[in-house]
């Protein structure tokens, strides 16, 4: 026995009418739980739609270059009754915490009942809307500033230098419609202050929102130590122990050491890019991310692989 699943968009945060961009499945084909059925494509990332279980696809209701949102339709599945009774066994399962999380004993410093683990884009926005919600909330965060690595050393600074690029080929475009400027002078120090004084005006907005939403920051490394306490240990050594009913890890992301590379200042991470002294005429960039992305979109005869 077969019965039909609609397949709708998951929740996929607050963003709205987010774009296809690729349809990964055809009418007909075999999908397997959790293949990817369509890619989205939002401002600051791309994401893959996945089977919520396995089965065959029956119909597509969109097409690449569709807008959805959480809660459109998007496909039609032939799902066997076997395959949705196991899928919703295999749900239930809760894990188990390990036999040092069971002995832990030391007291907590700290309780909340929603404990965020970093301050990014995803965290913040947790932090915020359980604060919203009536719930006391902690969030951990080891960096000085909120903001985690989109608002501090990746899209929004890169965003920065890349509108400040965009100004110096607007001029020159102009040169064929008879307005001609003379070659841009780039005073690096400059430049990097004024990118800076765009990231310090946004994490400080994060800052003065969590504290009006009486969101306890606390700063340092966080580790898990039970199923219910995270240490989180500062720059300076000390630490403490946060006890928590429910938390949401937002740990984020950081650049990728790649084995073999040489130690040379030519070979920087993400980054050190955004902190150079001299600009290069030349530069290849290795990853596709947003980040990557942004950098090879600031012109000049950039590279990538």
């Amino acid at each position: 026995m077969s019965t039909e699943l609609t397949v709708t968009v998951p929740d996929i945060g607050d963003f709205e009418q987010v774009e296809i961009i690729e349809l990964l499945v055809e009418t007909g084909a075999s999908v397997g739980m959790d293949d990817p059925l369509i890619t989205l494509e939002s401002d600051k990332a791309a994401m893959d739609i996945p089977a919520p279980a396995a089965g065959t696809i029956k119909k597509l209701l969109v097409s690449a270059g569709d807008k959805v949102s959480e809660g459109d339709e998007i496909a039609v599945m032939e799902v066997s009754d076997d395959v949705q009774t196991s899928d919703v066994a295999t749900e239930a399962k809760v894990p188990v915490a390990t036999p040092e999380a069971q002995r832990f004993t030391e007291d907590a410093d700290l309780s909340a009942q929603v404990l965020v683990l970093g301050s990014g884009p995803g965290g913040y926005t947790a932090a915020f809307r359980a604060a919203d919600l009536g719930l006391n909330v902690i969030l951990v965060e080891r960096d000085p500033n909120l903001g985690g690595v989109c608002l501090n050393v990746g899209c929004i600074p890169s965003k920065a230098l890349l509108h400040a690029a965009k100004v110096i080929d607007d001029a020159e475009a102009m040169r064929e419609h008879g307005v001609v400027f003379s070659s841009p002078e780039i005073h690096t120090d400059k430049l990097r202050e004024w990118k800076d004084s765009v990231v310090g005006r946004l994490t400080g907005g994060l800052a003065s929102m969590a504290k009006q939403r009486k969101v306890t920051v606390v700063r340092g490394y966080g580790e898990f130590v039970s199923a219910n306490h995270v240490k989180v240990t500062a720059d300076d050594n000390t630490s403490q122990v946060v006890a928590f009913e429910h938390c949401i890890v937002a740990a984020g992301s950081e650049p990728v050491v790649i084995p073999g590379f040489p130690v040379d200042p030519r070979v920087m991470d993400s980054t050190s890019a955004l902190e150079l002294d001299e600009l290069p005429e030349r530069m290849l960039v290795i990853g596709g991310g947003i980040i990557g992305c942004h950098s090879r979109g600031s012109g000049g005869n950039l590279a990538d692989l």
